[in-house]
């Protein structure tokens, strides 16, 4: 089965994802969705991993699409009516150009394997290694945007919600503002319509990103949709519950006059572009020598560490972002290939780490949460490898699995001989 399609042959959920099958199924019949294309999780790991093979087949797959992009993660078990991993797994908007894709794909691969979405998983009960298959459409640049409940997610009433604001939804879903509200009963009645302050618009940047533009005070109070684009917006959410069932989350857009149909999700129930690579950055073979002092590998010779090493992919912080976070659930271990990191417990500093330097190989084991924080104080380049991606290798290769066992009962040994009087 291919696993790098439009997104109008999305059929898979295994595959694809949630958001994906639901856009696919929303194009099929004939909802006004922004053409695109679904990519795997599998596929998106891959490219993640820098397999050229494949990213070539993505590149073609998606130079159709006029630029500039948005790329959105479409996990297999997000947006369900149990649990909604909004927030949890990344949307980048305005991508420039399918130049610009592979680091965009990254960064979303990285998200869903971030502490915080480890954190969210673990809380949920859905523990289990993700597959963040991603939609790519071209991106609109509408004049209003928001949220829409075909049912009241507050009192469960049998009416519509509706919020917005100008420009792009995330001004809405990231509660940048506080956006107009509407209630609309089923036959498309004004029940309530109450304008808000919505003093910035995110508008998409030339090139690439987005920002936060001031609205004046008049258009700021404004109401943001008319009459006739209620009555659209509330058969959208009649036509919505025909295909999917009723309780939905929906998002919209009207841009050039036409209403767009972003995502259609169950009600639940509960970036900036990448500078280039430093100079210097680490060799393949630098990362095999640099996992010798790490006392989990401490046991292993050079061709088992390489396997470990061919395991990575690149993951990248700007200056002053939060790596990880002390009492988060994890998930990853790093090791830097270029930048500077503080690490803190209990919001006092410990150490500074650079090149070479590494952090996080508890969690490969445990599952459990981290105890300190690592903050990047410059743009920093790390190599990161997953819980999901290295249990496999050890179930797979006894040898690497018992030296693994022999270094950890070594320090446990050596914690036993510390507490002896």
């Amino acid at each position: 089965m291919k696993q790098v399609v439009p997104l109008s042959d999305a059929t898979e959920p295994a595959l694809f994802g949630s958001k994906a099958i639901g856009l696919g199924e929303a194009l099929r019949a004939g909802l006004p969705v922004p053409a695109g294309v679904a990519l795997s999780g599998s596929v998106v790991e891959a490219v993640a991993g820098g397999e050229q093979p494949v990213i070539d087949e993505v590149t073609e797959a998606v130079s159709a699409l006029e630029a500039p992009l948005a790329v959105r993660s479409s996990a297999a078990d997000e947006d369900g009516a149990d649990a909604s991993f909004a927030g949890q797994h990344l949307t980048l908007l305005n991508v420039p150009s399918v130049d610009d894709l592979v680091p965009a794909l990254r960064e979303i691969w990285w998200s869903a394997n971030s502490d915080s979405a480890i954190s969210y998983r673990q809380r949920v009960g859905q523990f289990t290694r993700p597959s963040v298959g991603v939609v790519v459409q071209s991106l609109l640049n509408p004049q209003s945007a928001g949220v829409m409940f075909t049912q009241n997610p507050v009192t469960g009433a049998d009416e519509r919600v509706i919020e917005g604001s100008w420009g792009l939804g995330e001004a809405v879903v990231a509660g940048l503002v506080i956006p107009d509200h509407f209630r609309l009963d089923r036959t498309g009645k004004v029940l309530e319509r109450t304008a808000g302050r919505k003093q910035v618009a995110v508008r998409s940047l030339p090139t690439g990103g987005t920002v936060e533009e001031a609205i004046p005070d008049g258009r700021a109070t404004e109401l943001c949709l008319d009459d006739a684009q209620l009555r659209e917006l509330e058969r959208l959410a009649t036509r919505c519950e025909e295909i999917y069932g009723p309780g939905r989350d929906i998002e919209w857009a009207f841009a050039d006059g036409r209403l767009y149909l972003l995502q259609c999700r169950a009600v639940t129930t509960m970036g900036k572009k990448p500078s280039p690579v430093p100079a210097g950055v680490a060799a393949t073979s630098d990362r095999v020598d640099a996992l010798k002092p790490v006392p989990l590998f401490a046991e292993l010779d050079e061709d088992q560490r390489a396997q470990i090493v061919r395991l990575f992919k690149e993951r990248r912080f700007a200056k002053g972002e939060t790596v990880i976070r002390e009492g988060t659930g994890a998930a990853a271990f790093f090791l830097i290939d270029s930048g500077e990191a503080t690490v803190s417990v209990g919001g006092e500093e410990r150490t500074r780490l650079g090149p070479g330097d590494y952090f996080g190989e508890i969690a490969l084991i445990d599952e459990g949460r981290r105890s300190a924080t690592v903050t990047a104080t410059t743009d920093l380049v790390c190599q990161g490898l997953t819980f999901w991606e290295f249990r496999p290798l050890v179930q797979g290769d006894g040898a690497i699995g018992w030296k693994l066992l022999q270094a950890m009962v070594r320090k446990l040994r050596e914690a036993e001989q510390g507490r002896q009087p």
